[in-house]
Formats: structure tokens, C-alpha cells, sequence
């Protein structure tokens, strides 16, 4: 059985190191105790994703009888799987809410059916389990303290762990918005657009025009001002979540400091390339990703965290 465990928190590592580069950096920065419990989450999530968009011609009813099987393994504590053992052990020791995995699958499965989403509430519910529900998981081995023996910590002052939570909730639909904004082409591939219908029609742009965009690899003045829209709305996310940062011990502080900032990054160069995310995939290079890291490292303990990024106006700069 310690094989076995042991087999599957080195499967979610590489999965997470594999996949989650600008995260799995920030993940470093915690003690190695806390460090093989993020593995297991993101292993979790990835594993569901790629069940989602399998790109070998499989049958949406297939991938969705393939998520519902891995949703009942969960749910059965099934310890044979290459990957559970390590989320069943992850789970126990922090004594994470089984509903925050539920609501996640939930939202993959609409994957398989929905390819677009009405307004901003719409889109929000699908969030509530593909991104805030990722925050809420990670919260209870974020805010632990001592060593894995001594998990979990206890909730501090009154109301502070609601709050926590509420920002920690709003830190992940920040991250997701995110990615939303820099893979608009990619998501088209599959058929999906998550950026609201209600929002393309507010700039007059259709989903063909994101469709031309993306063959022509640019971006019209229209759909600049789309996405600048979209950036502020993510950035007003991260604005909310800055202050639950706070209220973590200082290896998560720095950890979650630095994620915040790499995430938040990918905004500033998305805005640096004129809000064009079709000449070329926004990534934050090395080098910053590495000094941003050893700030945050160095950054004292309950030192305010920096707001996000440019204006909340919702209108294109430059």
C-alpha cells in the first residue's frame, strides 16, 4: 500500500510538472510536506480534463461514461487506481469537503455539451465548480501549519476562515478567466466559447469573427476591445482574492503571492501585445518567472499584495 501511494504522488507530480509549469514553480516555494498534497489536486483535475478533451476521436458519450466511472472510483475510495490513492490520502488528511470534488466534475461534464454561455452569471455557475471549487480544495493545505502530522490547522479568528474561503474561491475564478482570455483560438479548436455571448454582442462580435481571427492570427480593433473588457473583469477577480493571501502562513503566502503574479502576468502581456491573443500564445518568460519566485520568497509576511495590473475600465489601452 506505501508503494502504491507513494506510485501515485509521483504520477500526480509528473502530470503537474508536465502540465502546470507557471503553477508547479509556485509550488515549490512550499515545504515538501504541503507540496505533494497540491500534486494530488492538480493531478486529480488534469486527469479529469484530459478525460474531457481526449483528442483521439472518442465519442462525448464515451468521455462522459469515462468521467463518470472515475467520478464512482473516487466516491468508492478506490485504492487500485494509479492516481486516487494519492487524492483518497489527500483528502483524509485535510478532511476536504467530497461536495468541492463532486461540483468539479460536474462542470467537466458540461464540457462534453455546452459550447457557449449566455451572459456572465451563465458562465459563472460553470466556474463555481471548474475553478472556484479548486480554491476551496486547496484552502485547508494552504492554511495548515507545522507539518503534515499536525493537518489541518485551525480556522483563527472568528469569520476569518469564511473570508479566506470567499477569496481563495475568487483567486480561482481569476486564474480560469485567465486562462479564458489566452486560449480563446485554442478553445475554438473544440468548438468552445467561453467568453459570454453577452459580452460579444455588447463590442459587435460575433463567433465567426473570432473564427477569422484565429485563422488570420490577428485580432480586429473589436475583438481588442473584447478581450481588454474580459482582462479587467479577471483582474477585478484577483483584486478580490488579494487580501485572503494575507491570512496564510508564510510558505503558502509565498507560494500563492507568486502564482497571483505569474496568472496575473499573462493579463499584463496579453495587454502588452495590444490584446491581440491570436499573433502568438501570452506567456511569462523564465527569467521574470524566477524573479517574481524569489520576491515573493523574500517578501515579509502579511506585506500587502500589489492589486492587479492596469485600469478596471473595461476599455482598450494603447
Amino acid at each position: 500500500m506505501r508503494d502504491s501511494l507513494a506510485d501515485a504522488y509521483r504520477r500526480c507530480q509528473a502530470l503537474h510538472r508536465s502540465h502546470g509549469r507557471t503553477y508547479y514553480l509556485a509550488t515549490r516555494l512550499l515545504p515538501a510536506w504541503k507540496r505533494r498534497h497540491v500534486h494530488a489536486l492538480y493531478g486529480f483535475t488534469r486527469y479529469a480534463d484530459e478525460i474531457v478533451d481526449a483528442t483521439d476521436g472518442t465519442a462525448p458519450w464515451v468521455r462522459e461514461r469515462r468521467l463518470r466511472a472515475w467520478g464512482e472510483a473516487l466516491r468508492a475510495g478506490d485504492r487500485d487506481d494509479p492516481l486516487l490513492p494519492a487524492v483518497l490520502h489527500t483528502i483524509e488528511v485535510f478532511r476536504l469537503d467530497r461536495a468541492d470534488f463532486d461540483c468539479f466534475l460536474d462542470a467537466m461534464a458540461m464540457d462534453l455539451t455546452v459550447r457557449r454561455y449566455r451572459d456572465y452569471a451563465d458562465l459563472l455557475g460553470y466556474m463555481a465548480g471548474s475553478a472556484a471549487a479548486i480554491g476551496s480544495m486547496m484552502l485547508p493545505i494552504l492554511v495548515a501549519a507545522g507539518g503534515a502530522a499536525t493537518a489541518p490547522a485551525g480556522d483563527g479568528p472568528p469569520g476569518a476562515a469564511a473570508e479566506t474561503r470567499k477569496a481563495a474561491r475568487q483567486l480561482g475564478l481569476a486564474f480560469q478567466l485567465t486562462n479564458f482570455v489566452r486560449d480563446i483560438a485554442e478553445d475554438l479548436r473544440r468548438d468552445r466559447v467561453y467568453l459570454p455571448l453577452e459580452d460579444l454582442d455588447r463590442f459587435g462580435v460575433g463567433v465567426e469573427d473570432l473564427r477569422r481571427c484565429a485563422r488570420e492570427r490577428s485580432a480586429t480593433p473589436a475583438v481588442r476591445d473584447l478581450v481588454a473588457f474580459e482582462v479587467d473583469r479577471a483582474r477585478a477577480h484577483y483584486a478580490r482574492a488579494a487580501p485572503g493571501i494575507l491570512a496564510l502562513p508564510g510558505a503558502s503566502q509565498a507560494c500563492i503571492r507568486t502564482a497571483y503574479r505569474l496568472y496575473g502576468g499573462i493579463l499584463d502581456e496579453v495587454a502588452r501585445a495590444g490584446y491581440d491573443v491570436f499573433a502568438g500564445r501570452a506567456t511569462v518568460p523564465l527569467p521574470r518567472r524566477l524573479a517574481v519566485a524569489a520576491a515573493s520568497l523574500a517578501t515579509p509576511s502579511g506585506r500587502p499584495v500589489p492589486p492587479p495590473g492596469g485600469s478596471l475600465t473595461g476599455t482598450r489601452r494603447g
